[in-house]
């Protein structure tokens, strides 16, 4: 009988039988059965390792009926009648016949098939010491970056770099492995290397590697931010980004290569999810990623899609400044004070209500710092995941007059009036896969600078939601009537890039993928000098 797929050609396949006195006697099967042609390329080209499986012998397979179509025949795997077969799928010399008990129960094709696979996986996933998922993030540190990548294995944690483009590597710089136990089922191990490196010129390209003598990374770029204030630093923002249909991804990465930015905002929700399928879809993501994060600082904060396990994959993966596992902390980018928090303590309080607590009580003491320090650094900008206001077709927290992100629990913590009474400037926030700037705002409430320029000597911050870098969830869609404080809305995917200029002017542009990289919202948003710690 003939099998589907195989043409006239035959199929060849490596057998040797137990019983037979030279091991390694190739017998040519024309007919394979349910193994096909793909599980013979399988065997002899996809395990880079010797792997052998046991089959029954062909007596004991078992015969479809004449009525259930199509027919496999038993004889179509490897002819040792009555005895137990090794398949060998390299050069190597076949392992010991095994001792098999004669009640064992035979195994159909099938079962031979899935446990065939199985061993081909294992093979596939061989532990390995080359890095993988190299990223890059600025702990706050002048003159440093902090390298994070991931190994299979345990290694030395070292990155050799310099600033010749080729030849060899002059720097050293170590640093420390932590290992990440995933919360799912299998419990797989991650190792996870962080080195920070030191004494960087600003504004100067670097080439690095990362690895140990048991394995190195390719090499990649990045070129060390500027000190100081005096000086325009470049951003991509966006939000909600998964492992599949990262619609943003690709004009990301060529915009990286162009060098147009100096540092990307990931404004919470990542992989969806980097723990789902015992967080290979966390690899998967990190990996997609690397091109754009291995050569720019990638600054993060939490969203919901991160929650499972206690944000556990979001905590190791990711390296951010402060001691708060990258829930919250804040750093200094040219003329700008950043400062990133999580909008999920308010929601996941099974975690410990602590936590919102001890944020609330951090933001409170960063903002008075930050505005001492406003002379020398006058904006403000923040990012959370979840918006405080938003017009979006669902029933998400911004939808809700009482969000909890903007009025607090209990009457308590709530971040719209602590931002508005330390002047915070702008508002970056996601989670809505979409893209909406709102007009200067606070409790419900317009104060645009004038009529002609409302961004100009805004009396409220302004609020930017830019989720639609793309996901499996696609596209959020927005109410009929946009709401009076909405002043632009887009559902198209793609992700924002911000200019701050100097100290009292910012750019803003919303880039549509859906559009081939088109414009589709610009704007100057502009403060003055000073006077700036309190909205007049």
């Amino acid at each position: 009988m003939e099998s589907r797929g195989m043409g006239s050609r035959p199929a060849r396949m490596q057998c040797w039988g137990t019983g037979e006195q030279d091991r390694r006697t190739r017998v040519t099967k024309s007919r394979m059965g349910c193994w096909g042609r793909r599980c013979q390329r399988r065997l002899q080209h996809r395990a880079p390792h010797p792997s052998w499986i046991t089959t029954p012998p062909k007596s004991s397979l078992p015969h479809r009926g004449t009525d259930d179509r199509p027919t496999r025949a038993p004889s179509a795997l490897c002819p040792s009648e009555g005895t137990w077969t090794w398949i060998h799928t390299t050069t190597l010399p076949s392992p010991p016949a095994p001792h098999l008990s004669p009640t064992m129960p035979p195994l159909s094709g099938c079962w031979v098939l899935l446990l065939f696979s199985a061993g081909v996986q294992a093979a596939l996933e061989s532990p390995s010491a080359v890095p993988e998922h190299v990223h890059l993030s600025y702990p706050g540190e002048p003159g440093s970056m902090t390298v994070t990548w991931t190994t299979w294995v345990p290694a030395r944690s070292e990155v050799q770099f310099g600033v010749q483009l080729s030849g060899p590597l002059p720097l050293r710089a170590q640093g420390f492995l932590t290992t990440f136990v995933d919360g799912g089922i299998l419990k797989r191990k991650i190792y996870i290397h962080r080195v920070t490196l030191r004494k960087l010129l600003p504004g100067v390209q670097y080439i690095y590697r990362c690895g140990s003598a048991q394995g190195w990374s390719r090499r990649f770029r990045f070129r060390a931010l500027k000190n100081g204030v005096h000086w325009s630093p470049r951003l991509a923002v966006f939000g909600d980004m998964g492992a599949d249909n990262a619609k943003a991804l690709p004009r990301l990465r060529r915009d990286t290569q162009q060098g147009m930015y100096d540092a990307i905002l990931h404004v919470g929700d990542f992989a969806y999810n980097m723990d789902q399928d015992n967080a290979r879809v966390g690899d998967r993501f990190m990996q997609l990623i690397e091109p754009v994060a291995a050569s720019l600082p990638y600054m993060t904060c939490p969203g919901n899609h991160e929650q499972r396990y206690n944000f556990s994959n979001y905590k190791a993966r990711f390296s951010m400044p402060g001691n708060s596992e990258g829930l919250w902390y804040s750093w200094d980018l040219g003329p700008a004070h950043i400062i990133s928090f999580s909008t999920e303590v308010y929601f996941f309080l099974h975690y410990g209500r602590h936590l919102l607590q001890r944020q609330f009580r951090w933001l409170e003491s960063d903002l008075q710092k930050a505005n001492k320090n406003r002379a020398a650094r006058p904006w403000i900008i923040t990012m959370g995941h979840r918006p405080m206001y938003c017009s979006n077709a669902d029933l998400d927290d911004c939808t809700k007059y009482e969000s909890k992100v903007r009025r607090g629990l209990g009457g308590k913590y709530g971040l719209e009036d602590l931002f508005y009474k330390h002047g915070v400037d702008l508002e970056l926030w996601a989670h809505e896969h979409s893209y909406e700037r709102l007009w200067p705002i606070y409790n419900y409430q317009v104060f645009n600078g004038s009529l002609h320029q409302p961004y100009t000597h805004p009396r409220g911050p302004v609020h930017i939601i830019t989720g639609s870098a793309g996901c499996e969830e696609r596209l959020t869609p927005f109410t009929i009537r946009p709401r009076p404080w909405s002043a632009v809305r887009v559902k198209e995917y793609g992700y924002t890039r911000m200019h701050i200029l100097n100290g009292t002017h910012i750019h803003i542009q919303q880039v549509s993928d859906d559009q081939d990289g088109k414009i589709v919202d610009d704007f100057w948003l502009v403060r003055p000098l000073h006077g700036r710690m309190v909205y007049l």
